[in-house]
């Protein structure tokens, strides 16, 4: 009770009521939003125009290339569904029916699941090109690394089929019409509650698993390399160990970013029991969109390829604004 006499004080000293400032933090959170909306598209769309012309230019195009821009092709799919989903609980709520809400939820499970699993096939087709290891599984798994990595998408298949299985079934729960016994309500509530909370996590926690034991096993290989450098009386700065270090800042990156996204969601499905369309829940949605956005920009830094290809966007740009002026 203290705490809201103080916060009322405060807001009446400087004139600022708590419904104008949850106005301008809405306006903020709006603003950060479409900021990290276009950022996301932009890099993303990079990404797969580059892949794509070079995929026209050469009448081949490789497995990492492949997985990059499936990969950008499905963050702007979740990107635009992100956004929708902020449009309708934020600005139109009305229209936001339950029909509408179920098919903007299973178009983000959708692009969300493969947004998680080729970012994790691109970690392990790093490891399995760039990690030297002695063992003989390994050895047998790097000699069919693009065999690894498609059997790791299909399996991923499965999850995503049990994730659409779990939503279907907590749908049609939803849908039955349980009035008059509020006993079975509450349980009926908690089963559901507790069914989502449990696939969320499991779709989650895999991939997460896979990324950061590929982070792991990054850190190991360059450990081995650099001792075997430095007994053999060589420099640290070769190009395997340029390699190794681009490789472990694309995966650390990722899976930082993926560790925000997921506590976001985990707080969101907790605090939408409590309380919808409040300002934790703007939060959550502005973090979650920072994975398939920034993660993109850091992909393009991270490819040579990208990279020299942004570079010569960005001095072509400049070329022509000088001509401009």
């Amino acid at each position: 009770m203290s705490s809201n006499i103080t916060f009322g004080t405060t807001f009446s000293r400087l004139d600022v009521s708590p419904q104008d400032m949850i106005s301008l933090l809405q306006k903020l959170f709006s603003m950060l939003m479409m900021t990290e909306f276009v950022l996301g598209n932009v890099a993303n769309g990079f990404i797969a125009l580059v892949n794509c012309i070079d995929w026209v230019k050469k009448h081949k195009i490789s497995c990492p290339d492949r997985i990059l821009t499936a990969l950008a092709v499905s963050r702007i799919g979740l990107l635009w569904t992100i956004v929708f989903n902020w449009y309708g609980t934020v600005f139109n709520l009305p229209f936001y029916s339950s029909d509408v809400r179920l098919m903007v939820y299973i178009a983000w499970i959708v692009n969300h699941h493969f947004c998680l699993w080729l970012a994790v096939s691109l970690s392990i087709l790093y490891l399995l090109k760039i990690a030297n290891f002695s063992c003989l599984l390994f050895l047998h798994l790097k000699w069919r690394a693009e065999r690894v990595v498609i059997m790791i998408l299909w399996g991923s298949f499965f999850i995503l089929l049990c994730h659409l299985t779990a939503l279907s079934i907590v749908a049609k729960m939803e849908m039955n019409d349980y009035e008059g016994n509020i006993t079975w309500e509450t349980k009926l509530r908690d089963i559901m509650h507790l069914s989502s909370m449990t696939v969320f996590t499991l779709a989650n926690f895999i991939p997460f698993t896979m990324s950061l034991t590929a982070v792991l096993l990054l850190i190991f290989s360059l450990w081995k390399h650099l001792k075997k450098m430095q007994l053999g009386g060589k420099g640290n700065q070769d190009p395997s160990t340029k390699v190794h270090i681009r490789a472990m800042q694309t995966v650390i990156s990722f899976l930082l970013l993926f560790v925000i996204d997921f506590l976001a969601q985990i707080i969101s499905i907790w605090r939408s029991i409590i309380q919808q369309n409040n300002l934790v829940l703007m939060l959550c949605e502005v973090l979650g969109i920072l994975h398939p956005s920034v993660h993109s920009l850091i992909l393009i830094w991270g490819n040579k390829k990208l990279r020299q290809a942004f570079l010569s966007f960005l001095w072509q740009l400049r070329c022509w604004l000088k001509e401009k002026k």
